[in-house]
């Protein structure tokens, strides 16, 4: 069996939600190819697959949103490259389509979330299991103007297909598909470098993991100087002028490239981060408690927020308060107002795609 991934190319998320699935996937099928097709570069794939055996087709499906950053979209730069997409996409499938056909061997697509992986499963006769907590319907349609056709597009894709697997902090996704109700999706904790996890031990003061995604936040070294008595675990900024002088404060250790966020969570006290889905589920499996910058312009951060509320332990700024450096670390946390159903969400997804395969051979 080969499982056809066409992951979304829009920032990280959907890379590290999927890697949790196809960890759960590759320990209950060991013998199943796994396919990647994205744009999502071969060295992030590196550090959220680890030793998974994937094999990675470098295609863009969708454009999802362009950022400006982490916290905005740039939706003039969007509508530009979805319209650079309509002319892209025969190339893509007619590519796939052949190299797939070429495997000889049964397909199941899956799809988080590109819209044009209906348009493959169609031409494969393969089956389609649809995963996310939203569709880029959701996303387009409260934009208007070009994009409620965009959004209309999307939905026709999306009403085809055998399953819709929904992930928490979802939006309405009304596509009319049999779904199953998944929980918050985590992969297994990896072991720290022993040089690291000592260094880690060590640190007195209240640890806290920054994290803002791929794309990162520009924020002010200056600013964690503010905050003497508490030490930061982030990775190295995304703009290179800025490295030397987070090196230089006492109170911030930038991660290796290697290590991923998640795995120094258990070390840390809270994270001070953005709305993101893989995050939540993160730091909701560690219990970790969030201070959360609020985002606008992107649909999907409303309910990650309202999710927030209701599962975890948190605090909400703003981005002035971000600027500012006004991060209430040492103030309270807002109790969560009840636990998450479930943390096994990556094996419950696991378990429903290779019910979905088996049940097509």
């Amino acid at each position: 069996m080969l499982i056809y991934l066409c992951l979304s190319s829009h920032g990280f998320g959907h890379a590290a939600r999927q890697a949790t699935v196809l960890s759960a996937l590759h320990r209950l099928q060991p013998s199943w190819r796994l396919v990647v097709s994205s744009r999502v570069s071969a060295e992030f794939l590196k550090l959220v697959c680890g030793s998974i055996p994937i094999e990675h087709r470098f295609v863009g499906w969708d454009v999802g949103m362009i950022q400006a950053d982490a916290l905005g979209v740039d939706e003039e730069r969007t509508l530009e490259a979805l319209k650079a997409l309509e002319t892209q996409l025969p190339h893509h499938l007619d590519q796939e389509m052949a190299w797939l056909t070429e495997q000889n061997t049964p397909v199941l697509v899956v799809a988080d979330i590109p819209p044009a992986a209906a348009v493959l499963a169609k031409r494969l006769n393969a089956p389609l299991v649809w995963m996310g907590n939203f569709g880029w319907d959701d996303i387009y349609e409260p934009l208007g103007g070009m994009f409620s056709e965009y959004a209309a597009a999307a939905k026709a894709n999306y009403q085809q297909g055998d399953l819709l697997l929904r992930c928490p902090f979802s939006l309405p996704m009304e596509w009319g598909l049999s779904e199953q109700q998944l929980g918050v999706t985590v992969s297994p904790l990896r072991d720290l470098p022993e040089p690291w996890r000592l260094h880690l031990e060590q640190i007195q003061e209240p640890l806290i993991l920054v994290g803002f995604g791929g794309l990162g936040v520009a924020i002010d070294p200056a600013l964690f100087r503010l905050w003497p008595n508490h030490h930061f675990l982030m990775s190295a900024p995304v703009a290179p002028h800025l490295f030397a002088d987070f090196e230089a404060l006492a109170n911030v250790t930038l991660l290796p490239e290697n290590v991923r966020p998640f795995d120094v969570m258990p070390f840390c006290d809270r994270l001070l981060g953005k709305p993101g889905y893989s995050t939540f589920c993160e730091a909701l499996s560690q219990n970790l408690g969030m201070h959360v910058v609020e985002r606008d312009g992107f649909a999907e951060a409303s309910v990650l927020m309202d999710g927030l509320r209701l599962y975890g332990h948190h605090r909400v700024l703003s981005r002035h308060a971000l600027n500012k450096g006004e991060w209430e670390l040492d103030q309270k946390l807002v109790d969560a107002v009840r636990p998450v159903a479930s943390k096994q969400g990556a094996e419950e997804a696991a378990n429903a795609l290779a019910m979905v395969a088996t049940s097509t051979v």
